[in-house]
């Protein structure tokens, strides 16, 4: 591996090359890029593109578009992506941090993006070293999706809030910041659900849609992708299940706050916490 390096894109030559690299991670059935035209016209109003290159060759990007939320302006993430040979690089959090110090330049403080809520890695990227929270859940939102990543799974997506200016999200930037909540508080926390074995991977057990507490832990497994891929009715209950169980708890005032990973587990945990 070269030096990485990173750039705001500003022409139609790189416009192409974020098109391409579109294709390449999200896969040769996905047909939903964003074209050369949108890239170049959302840049000149506002938007924020940009790449990460491995000495010559663009490797990962990030771009957000303008957008209006309750009357403000705010910065929406439609799309960022590393190729599969560097993810293990800390490349997204780069860019993100990045998308953040393009943002917090226009005198905003709020950027939004969707992710899929049974991504665990991109749920730890976006709560434990983002800070980001989650109030809504959209249901098949972006429809049916051809894409490998997909398989035709319901594209069910969290929204992400990253209040770049408040003092928690700075804490974890610097690494800094867990919610100060004593381990026995977490663990002592009522679950939605439980995990156990089904082959290969794990499957939701002894869900509960009837908790009343402040805080409450909603657990999924790690490998959704491979899931997706080779257990596709396992991942599909799983997308009704945490449907069921968010989407109730949100609607009861929850909202998620925290994200904690157990990889040798091959699980992850989401903290929904209710104000007084």
């Amino acid at each position: 591996m070269s030096e990485l390096t990173f750039r705001d894109l500003t022409t139609l030559e790189e416009f192409a090359e974020v098109v391409e690299l579109e294709r390449q991670i999200w896969g040769p059935g996905y047909v939903d890029v964003v074209p050369v035209s949108i890239l170049a016209v959302s840049v000149h109003r506002g938007g924020v593109l940009i790449g990460a290159f491995d000495g010559g060759t663009m490797i990962g990007f990030v771009y957000s578009l303008p957008a209006i939320k309750d009357g403000r302006a705010t910065q929406w993430s439609h799309m960022a992506g590393v190729v599969a040979s560097h993810r293990s690089a800390g490349l997204g959090r780069t860019l993100k941090l990045m998308q953040r110090d393009r943002t917090l330049a226009m005198g905003l403080d709020l950027i939004e993006w969707t992710y899929d809520p049974l991504q665990a890695m991109n749920a730890h990227l976006n709560f434990a070293k983002l800070g980001v929270v989650v109030e809504e859940y959209l249901e098949n939102v972006y429809g049916s999706s051809d894409s490998p990543l997909h398989q035709g799974n319901p594209t069910d997506r969290f929204v992400a809030e990253w209040w770049i200016r408040k003092p928690h999200v700075e804490r974890r930037i610097a690494g800094t910041g867990p919610l100060t909540l004593r381990t026995g508080e977490i663990a002592d926390a009522p679950r939605a659900n439980r995990l156990a074995p089904a082959g290969e991977f794990l499957e939701a057990v002894d869900v509960d849609l009837s908790l009343d507490a402040r805080r409450m832990l909603v657990e999924i497994p790690t490998g959704f992708t491979e899931m997706l891929a080779t257990a596709p009715d396992l991942a599909l209950a799983w997308r009704i299940c945490t449907r069921a169980i968010f989407t109730t708890y949100f609607d009861r005032g929850y909202k998620a706050v925290d994200f904690f990973l157990d990889r040798p587990g091959k699980r992850g945990a989401y903290l929904l916490a209710r104000e007084n």
